[in-house]
């Protein structure tokens, strides 16, 4: 049994946005892995965190533990993301913890979660969260 993936709480839409796009060769490569397993490997645990995470790994704006370039913006979406669906530090079902957002989330919401995201106009985000073009 692996152990759990690491994951900030606003990565629980990246993972569903994602559509293979990214910064680099590098982080595109390691998030198809990482979201492969994600949404492929049915029972896959995840331990949600409020820092930096299994997909920050790759990202060229990480700088540290806990620490990215655009840190007030990404621990904005976390913030939005633990209030909306009162999440907690601690360990979930990957799948089982998305059928539960997806079933509370909406286009507006997710609008307000995601706000300055600049990866959400170009994403699948709408179209595989709320099923909206």
């Amino acid at each position: 049994m692996s152990a759990p993936i690491p994951l900030r709480p606003h990565h629980l839409l990246c993972t569903q946005g994602y559509s293979g796009k990214g910064y680099s060769a590098g982080f595109v490569s390691h998030m198809d892995a990482v979201v492969d397993r994600l949404r492929h490997q049915p029972g896959t645990k995840i331990r949600l965190t409020f820092s930096t995470d299994a997909l920050c790994a790759q990202c060229p704006h990480k700088e540290g533990e806990d620490l990215c370039a655009t840190q007030q913006k990404v621990k904005g979406f976390d913030r939005k993301t633990v209030e909306a669906f009162g999440l907690e530090e601690k360990e979930y079902v990957y799948q089982d913890l998305i059928r539960q957002i997806d079933a509370r989330m909406t286009p507006d919401l997710l609008a307000h979660i995601c706000e300055g995201c600049s990866w959400f106009p170009v994403s699948a985000c709408r179209r595989n969260i709320c099923g909206a073009g």
